[in-house]
């Protein structure tokens, strides 16, 4: 009882945060490190492995891509997520080891990166990790592009101005 309890207080901050950020149309002259932008490059670092947490956080990512504040400094953001570490097994159309309920997340996991894909949102799976973690690469989803080590994409965006943001 007390698992589901703390499951669903996560969720319903999880909830809170993305209504406020989806509530408000903040100009971006309230966001005073976008001041004199002429772009936005950001890559994630994304290593989540839980299926809830890494939902609601690519559910963030996407908002971010289409918040109003980055709109206004560029028309088209240049976002890339890194599937690096556990969040391998989160991208593979095999889903055995996870409960159904997980399994349900998985599926709408696989629908967001499908959306987000289409939208141009460029997204990068760690072979390396994949292979670690006993992740058959044939099984990750399609829209994602392979490469080996997902480090060295990290310094390679990070080098050509890419902002790095964490999601662990």
């Amino acid at each position: 009882m007390k698992t589901k309890s703390k499951i669903m207080k996560k969720c319903l901050l999880v909830s809170l945060c993305l209504l406020f950020i989806s509530a408000g149309t903040v100009p971006a002259e309230e966001y005073k490190a976008l001041n004199g932008l002429t772009s936005v490059k950001a890559i994630f670092d994304f290593r989540i492995g839980d299926p809830k947490s890494a939902a609601a956080h690519l559910d963030l990512i996407y908002q971010t891509f289409q918040d109003k504040s980055i709109r206004a400094i560029t028309e088209k953001p240049e976002f890339v997520i890194a599937f690096i570490g556990p969040s391998v097994k989160l991208i593979s159309s095999k889903q055995e080891g996870f409960s159904p309920e997980d399994q349900k997340v998985m599926h709408e996991i696989a629908d967001k990166v499908t959306k987000m894909s289409k939208d141009g949102i460029k997204m990068e799976v760690c072979i390396f990790a994949a292979k670690f973690l006993g992740v058959d690469p044939a099984t990750i989803l399609p829209e994602i592009t392979h490469v080996g080590n997902g480090w060295i994409s990290l310094i390679g965006y990070q080098a050509r101005g890419y902002s790095i943001v964490p999601a662990y």
